[in-house]
This record gives C-alpha cells, structure tokens and sequence, in this order.
C-alpha cells in the first residue's frame, strides 16, 4: 500500500484504492456518504439511506446508483462521475477509506457504521473466499506495483488470527481496520457526522431508520416505514439482486454476497482466549470508549 498525506487530503494507490477518483466527482451541498471499512454493513446501510430518500423504492440502490467511489476496479472514472452527474436527487456515495482521505465538507452528511472486529472478519472470510475467478481476474488485471488478490487459503479460524498478528483481511485495503475506525470515531462530535453500528441497525431496524432519518432531515412517512425495513431486510435485497453482476462477481452470486447478516457466527468456532484476544487487541489499537462502542454498539454519554 501506498499513502500518502498531501496536506489536504491522505492519498490512497493500493490495487483497491485509488482515492484520486474523488477529485472527478462534483460533490453536491446535500450529497450522503456512507463510510465503513468493508463487511460493516455497507450495503445495508445504503439501502437505508436510498429508502428514506425515494420513499420505497424498489430494488436495491447500491448495485445501481451509490458507487464505491474510490475503488479501482469499478470501471472508468469518467462513467462513474457522469452517472452521478445525472441525478437529479439526493446523491447517496460509498467510500471504505479513513476519514482523511474523504473529502469534507461542511455540508455533506456522513454516515459511519461500525461493527465488532470478529464479525466483520467472518464476513470479509465470506467475501473473499466466494470470488469468482472471472472476478479475481478483473481485479488482478490492473497495472501496478500491488500484490494480486487472493481467496484465503486458510479456514475462518486461521483467517481471524491471522489478522489479529497483523495481516489485514483484504490486500489494498488501505490502512488498517483500527485506524480506520479511529479515524471516524475523532469526527463524531461534528454535527454532519452519524455513527450507526451494525447490532443495533439489526436489533432495531425501524428505530434506526427513524433516528437515520432525523440526522439526513428527512421526514418519515410512519404508514409507509414498514416497507421501508422490508425492502432493507436481507431476504429482499438477496432477491432483488438476482440477475445482476453479482452473478458474475460471486460464487454463487447474490446469495453469496448477502450472505448471513448476523453476527456473533465466530462463538461456536474460537475459543475463550481467542475471543479475548480481540479486545485485547481492540484496546492497544483505540481509546476505550471506542473500542467499547465498536464491540457493544453503546456510544459513551
């Protein structure tokens, strides 16, 4: 990975990441981005925003209009910024990078979710070991001075330990999983910013639609929220997304990508010590109120 701090902005050119790809988009005074480190609920989240935003529209939004800016392999730039262009509502954008390789404005609503380390892990295992070949090919195509990307050649297990030593989960994820938690958490008090952690949003669908919805100033129409968390329930968004390039991109295509979206997969499998060493790790890595936050979703007083 390479990044480098411009004095405006912490530039990211790994084979995932080419976080110049923000310098083509004409960001919009009302535009929502929606940040996480990959497996935390970001299509989930997306979903949410879309929802409140078209009242219920059917399908789901991130295969079609909510773009991972930053990401290499997403096609041209020039597609990417001209789709964008073209809409005429409320913008919903996606980014996996800290928060200062994000453009920030004043403005702009950002939305952060966070969610416990072992079961973004189990998710990422997931991820990566259903690549397609015709995936992996797309991805490994680019020029670069990057290492290729690989399915895990490991069980789940060894997957999380070996993150815990230090090998992150995806090669050209930029920096790490902590920093870039860390890096969102310091940004919490601003006003335009809204941390949302994956266990509530599943505990609790319909209340953190209504509390997303107050920070993005959107009304809710309460007789039409019941739709609103049908369409962003797991078993919709797997169907509506049959047929797409998530056929091509996974094995097993939509159902490989929305796979289990629950946590807690990783307690029948680790052992005490290996569940602890977690938050051990959690806690050298970020302030405890954070790293409270991230494994219970409790945000301090």
């Amino acid at each position: 990975m390479t990044a480098t701090d411009t004095g405006a902005r912490l530039m990211l050119d790994t084979r995932t990441f080419d976080s110049s790809r923000w310098d083509r988009v004409k960001l919009r005074d009302d535009d929502i981005i929606v940040a996480t480190w990959a497996k935390a609920g970001t299509t989930l989240t997306q979903q949410m925003v879309w929802q409140l935003i078209t009242g219920g529209a059917d399908g789901v939004a991130s295969l079609a209009v909510s773009p991972w800016v930053e990401v290499r392999f997403g096609g041209p730039v020039e597609a990417m910024a001209a789709m964008l262009e073209a809409q005429s509502q409320r913008r919903v954008l996606k980014t996996h990078s800290p928060f200062e390789a994000v453009p920030f404005r004043d403005s702009i609503k950002y939305v952060y979710i966070g969610r416990d380390g072992r079961d973004v892990m189990w998710s990422a295992y997931n991820h990566l070991s259903s690549f397609s070949d015709a995936a992996l090919e797309n991805i490994n195509a680019l020029e670069g001075p990057w290492p290729k990307q690989l399915r895990p050649e490991m069980g789940e297990r060894a997957y999380y330990l070996q993150w815990l030593d230090g090998n992150e989960a995806y090669e050209g994820q930029g920096p790490s999983f902590w920093d870039n938690v860390n890096s969102w958490w310091d940004q919490r008090r601003r006003p335009n910013v809204l941390l949302l952690h994956y266990a509530n949003i599943i505990a609790d669908l319909a209340g953190e639609l209504r509390r997303l919805a107050a920070f993005l100033e959107i009304p809710v129409d309460e007789a039409r929220l019941p739709l609103l968390v049908e369409h962003c329930g797991i078993d919709y968004m797997r169907d509506k997304a049959k047929g797409s390039r998530l056929d091509i991109a996974f094995k097993g295509g939509a159902a490989s990508f929305f796979n289990k979206g629950s946590n807690g997969r990783w307690k029948d499998v680790l052992s005490p010590a290996e569940i602890a060493r977690c938050d051990e790790v959690a806690a050298r890595h970020l302030p405890s109120d954070c790293a409270h936050w991230l494994k219970t979703g409790e945000l301090p007083g």
